[in-house]
């Protein structure tokens, strides 16, 4: 069984306990995941099986694209919900409501595009010396982070919801490089604005290609009689690579992990590539060598 789920995330739950459920639903072992979300956080888990977890290297970039509800007023130690209160804004909470309704967001939200800065928080899976941050937040401790640079390639109010004056908070879309950090985000626009603010709710809409109009939810997936009969081909998770159709005499070799030499391609040198033999089969993805104008089998999928 080999192959790609989407998987809309409940919230109340870790992308851990997601893996564990598909293991048990689908009756095998190896499962993994694109890209992890917050218990709080609910949305598109791009979930691999099979073979399929060996192509997780070229599926965690992929562009995301979240709805998150911003609430002002006050930061959280975890810069979400969950957390507890550690910086409040110093003015009531009806005037941080005039301060929102008085606001430019097409200015303030501008500032916040393109490539941009972020501090990863503390409250996060990000490893600094192999130990993830969260890890040491749990303890109290602070560590001394660099700043990481990210895209945000969209960022605006969501149609449907606007400004709410009575809770202080909005609603934004953002489509962001992998590696953004929403709470982050929510946090820094909180601090431009001069009220604090915490991210209150998180939705993941998409990941790469698959958009949560694609995906199905655990209690979708436990009643299917084949629910295998869902998985997502493996060639078209990753067909934004470009392809490389093998000549029959080198589909053996590439099975064996040896690389082919090409003529001529418009490939980049280290450009990930699919390796097809004649009918369309995906046999491998391999990397292409500018200077020995071959392409090396990196993962081999048969």
């Amino acid at each position: 069984m080999n192959g790609i789920l989407i998987i809309n995330k409940p919230a109340g739950i870790t992308s851990h306990d997601v893996v564990s459920r598909v293991r048990r639903i689908l009756q095998t072992k190896r499962v993994g995941h694109t890209g992890t979300l917050d218990p709080f956080a609910t949305g598109v888990m791009v979930i691999l099986v099979g073979q399929a977890t060996r192509l997780a290297q070229f599926l965690d970039k992929d562009e995301k694209e979240y709805e998150a509800l911003v609430r002002f007023g006050f930061e959280t130690d975890t810069g979400d919900v969950t957390g507890l209160r550690i910086a409040e804004c110093g003015v009531r909470s009806e005037e941080v409501s005039t301060m929102l309704a008085s606001t430019d967001w097409n200015k303030i939200l501008a500032g916040f595009r393109g490539e941009i800065e972020q501090l990863p928080p503390m409250y996060s899976a990000k490893k600094i010396a192999g130990k993830k941050l969260y890890e040491h937040a749990r303890k109290g401790e602070t560590i001394e982070r660099e700043k990481i640079n990210v895209v945000i390639h969209k960022l605006e109010l969501a149609d449907k919801f606007q400004i709410s004056n009575l809770k202080s908070e909005i609603r934004i879309r953002v489509e962001c490089s992998a590696g953004t950090y929403i709470r982050t985000l929510a946090e820094d626009i909180g601090r431009k604005i001069g009220t604090g603010a915490h991210l209150a709710e998180l939705c993941r809409a998409r990941a790469g290609k698959f958009t949560i109009g694609q995906s199905l939810t655990l209690e979708q997936l436990e009643v299917l009689d084949e629910p295998q009969k869902k998985l997502v081909a493996m060639n078209e998770a990753i067909s934004h690579l470009p392809i490389f159709t093998l000549p029959d005499d080198r589909v053996e070799k590439t099975k064996n992990g040896l690389s082919t030499r090409i003529a001529e391609s418009d490939f980049k040198n280290n450009d990930a590539v699919q390796m097809h033999d004649n009918i369309g089969n995906l046999l491998a993805v391999g990397f292409y060598n500018d200077l020995e104008k071959s392409i090396q089998p990196k993962v081999v999928l048969v």
